[in-house]
């Protein structure tokens, strides 16, 4: 393992991506446990995609009182079949959520008639149950959650919006073997903002795959800013990226 800082960014490199799920869900488990030494619950935000599979599948083998934790996911498609396998509540549910005894689990409805109310409604149980630990990824054009470039505002007013997907984010839908085609892929989302994620006091941020080396490098070499939403991870006190040998392939320490 190779280990480096950029700005306030922890930067963890390990051999293969099955070493780098286990890291992350080594650091997240003791997290969890930290912080369940001085408080009832913790509240924590889990992204949904392939990307945090390993990580899934470790942290389901690690000592946690899973009845005081409330999880929550960070977006949801707009007008997705409700059972559709591709929603990522429904990705959560079969990969984390229903195979452990959380004590809430909060789901964002992508088929609301009035969106704006159900934006509100989450973004209340954010206010109300504050995020200890966000558990992300980043995406090809550097986003974090469906904060696409054209969208993100790092001083965005509220917590959770509906927003457009760029023509980048719907295609690494496609490459995830998520959809068959592009035109599968839905067009809106109701997506957690970039002060709503980056909020938690810790954030642990899992990119495996060589598709996405070239957003860890603009990651970590881009200007800080709206226009590379992942670089202001660079900002954050308490975050991790963990990288394996195929999403690192692009930097050098």
């Amino acid at each position: 393992m190779r280990e480096f800082i950029k700005d306030k960014l922890t930067v963890k490199i390990f051999e293969n991506r099955k070493l780098m799920g286990e890291a992350v869900a080594t650091a997240v488990s003791e997290q969890i446990n930290e912080l369940l030494r001085k408080q009832a619950f913790v509240n924590i935000i889990f992204g949904a995609a392939p990307s945090q599979n390993e990580f899934f599948e470790s942290l389901l083998t690690k000592d946690i009182d899973w009845s005081r934790l409330n999880a929550f996911h960070m977006d949801e498609y707009v007008n997705l079949a409700s059972a559709a396998p591709q929603g990522f509540g429904n990705f959560l549910k079969k990969h984390l959520f229903d195979l452990v005894p959380f004590h809430t689990v909060n789901y964002i409805d992508g088929n609301v008639k009035d969106y704006k109310a159900e934006c509100l409604r989450y973004a209340e149980l954010l206010n109300q149950f504050e995020t200890d630990i966000v558990c992300l990824g980043i995406g090809e054009n550097t986003h974090l959650a469906f904060n696409d470039p054209h969208v993100a505002d790092e001083n965005d007013s509220y917590f959770v919006k509906r927003v457009d997907l760029d023509e980048t984010c719907r295609t690494q839908q496609v490459n995830d073997g998520c959809f068959k085609t592009i035109d599968e892929v839905p067009t809106h989302a109701l997506t957690l903002t970039l002060p709503a994620l980056l909020k938690a006091p810790y954030a642990f941020c899992t990119v495996p795959t060589e598709k996405k080396a070239q957003a860890v490098y603009y990651t970590l070499n881009e200007k800080i800013g709206d226009n590379f939403p992942s670089t202001l991870l660079r900002k954050h006190k308490n975050a991790v990226l963990f990288l394996d040998d195929q999403s690192s392939k692009r930097i050098s320490i």
